[in-house]
């Protein structure tokens, strides 16, 4: 998926299927979704959004579940991109493929959807360790 497939952000998606009853599903639900499955896995610092969602979270005071996550929905499936910065020290490959697991579970059980695709990009490496000041 590339960039420019974002801009869809705000469309809605009508599941199909036998009881859903009309349901529409907004990407920007997927994309929370997502985001609260990928801050579950151990060994990710942080994500990785762009600058205008560093300043959402600062204006409005609240925390951005969706920053770092791209979603393109279809009709019955959607592909998910991941953008995380990873604790120093924690395998990578391990990371990655526990938030492919994870989003996919969570998206496809919440949502109905069928995910094709969990792209995971890791934006950088988080060397940070607590300092006196934070420790007590």
């Amino acid at each position: 998926m590339e960039n420019e497939n974002v801009e869809n952000v705000n469309e809605e998606v009508l599941i199909e299927g036998q009881d859903n009853n009309g349901i529409k599903i907004s990407n920007d639900v997927v994309s929370v979704i997502a985001g609260v499955a990928v801050s579950e896995v151990p060994g990710v610092s942080g994500m990785a959004g762009g600058f205008a969602g560093g300043i959402t979270e600062v204006l409005s005071g609240k925390k951005n579940l969706s920053k770092g996550i791209k979603v393109e929905v279809g009709e019955k499936e959607t592909k998910i991109d991941v953008n995380i910065i990873v604790e120093y020290g924690t395998r990578i490959p391990d990371v990655a493929f526990e938030i492919q697991t994870r989003v996919k579970k969570a998206v496809e059980t919440m949502t109905g959807l069928k995910v094709v695709a969990v792209n995971v990009h890791v934006q950088g490496v988080s060397t940070e360790t607590p300092t006196e000041e934070t420790q007590e």
